[in-house]
């Protein structure tokens, strides 16, 4: 099973890799720049958090790690990987609708709410990262 052994760092890609869902003790690692933004994480078995430039983006619980998160005009994608299923919130645009996609299957169209959160649960366990991708409907 995979972790983020450095708990953020830049992909080869232009994305980023955050969270170590094995970690005992809550960890984190703050003021990471970049894209023009500064990200912070907060992660341990129990919990795993991801803020840009001091807002909420990505929250899971229990804890995961998380591979090749890349933010773009239509929504965002990942990889996850957890040692039991996750509850993951995301931070999206408020009152929008998108289309949310885990392991490359379409799960339905979910709406955020006023705060812009949209939740979702995906199994994981002794399974490799599962892809998600959230796309924008409007």
């Amino acid at each position: 099973m995979s972790v983020v052994n450095e708990l953020l760092c830049a992909g080869p890609d232009g994305s980023i890799n955050f969270g170590n869902h094995l970690l005992k003790n809550k960890t984190k690692k703050e003021d990471f720049e970049f894209g023009g933004n500064t990200w912070k994480v907060k992660t341990y078995t129990t919990l795993t958090r991801l803020e840009k430039n001091g807002m909420f983006v990505y929250e899971s619980v229990p804890g995961t790690s998380v591979f090749n998160f890349r933010e773009t005009g239509e929504g965002l994608s990942f990889s996850v990987a957890g040692a039991v299923d996750a509850q993951i919130t995301l931070g999206l645009a408020t009152d929008s609708a998108y289309a949310v996609y885990v392991a490359d299957e379409l799960i339905g169209e979910m709406n955020t709410n006023l705060s812009g959160k949209l939740s979702l649960s995906v199994e994981l366990g002794a399974k490799e990262a599962v892809p998600v991708r959230i796309n924008s409907t409007q």
